[in-house]
């Protein structure tokens, strides 16, 4: 359990912001991880009177909330509809329902864990991080750069046609994952993210290459990625497993029998 001296409910992204300079300062989401910590804070930072715990759907593209619960994804008709219910997919197994009432798409975003199901499934798509300070940078992107004091406002998803899917593996359905696949197909294009390995998830993107056999398609994409040991699964299984999930993924976005 941790201790905080404080207590924000920020007015605006400027007051959140210069508060959160202060490192002893924290901003707080669903505080689904946080709870679980110890040590002491001086204050807690909340954004949840600033309106963005909203999904706005446009003509080009879906504007998620960095306070939107991850049930909101999971039930999120046009996200669903848009994507052949990627987001449904990738939040189901996430621990239950009321921890996924809970955790925020912003929190599960910027903390860019390696179990993370949400950053893998995003990674496939067109996707971008709107920061306070740092403005508008691809997912792909963020997910590289070091981490700062900034704010994470929003999640942009722009509507390029792409078809997506996502699976994962667990040892029981509600862990952390052992394995993480998502893979998006756009025209002659392949898009696959694989996360839990156990590292954060990375995007890998090939050329669709006709008349080349799937299964050697998804050797070539897995052999770009690196892979290693926790208590949930060595390196070689989990490299075994991505073969196989990026192949099934590859026959889903194809049409074909897997």
């Amino acid at each position: 359990m941790f201790h905080a001296k404080e207590y924000v409910k920020a007015e605006s992204l400027e007051q959140a912001y210069e508060l959160n300079q202060k490192r002893s300062n924290v901003l707080v989401g669903g505080m689904m991880w946080l709870k679980m910590s110890s040590g002491n804070r001086n204050t807690l930072i909340d954004l949840s009177g600033l309106g963005l715990d909203q999904i706005e759907e446009t003509e080009d593209e879906f504007r998620i909330g960095c306070m939107c619960s991850l049930r909101q994804l999971e039930l999120h008709k046009g996200l669903n509809q848009y994507f052949d219910g990627a987001f449904r997919e990738c939040t189901r197994w996430i621990v239950g329902t009321q921890f996924r009432n809970g955790a925020t798409v912003g929190g599960s975003v910027f903390g860019r864990f390696g179990f993370s199901d949400i950053l893998t499934c995003m990674m496939v798509l067109d996707s971008y991080v709107e920061l306070y300070k740092g403005g508008t940078v691809s997912l792909e992107e963020f997910a590289k750069m070091k981490y700062s004091r900034d704010i994470l406002v929003r999640v942009i998803i722009k509507k390029d046609g792409r078809k997506a899917a996502y699976v994962s593996q667990r040892r029981s359905k509600t862990d952390f994952p052992l394995i993480a696949v998502a893979a998006a197909k756009k025209d002659d294009m392949w898009y696959i993210s694989v996360g839990a390995r156990p590292s954060k998830a990375a995007l890998v993107t090939r050329p669709v290459q006709t008349g080349c056999e799937l299964s050697a398609q998804a050797e070539e994409a897995v052999s770009m990625f690196s892979f290693g040991d926790n208590l949930r699964g060595s390196a070689d299984y989990r490299k075994s497993l991505a073969k196989i999930y990026v192949r099934r993924l590859m026959e889903q976005l194809s049409g074909e029998e897997a």
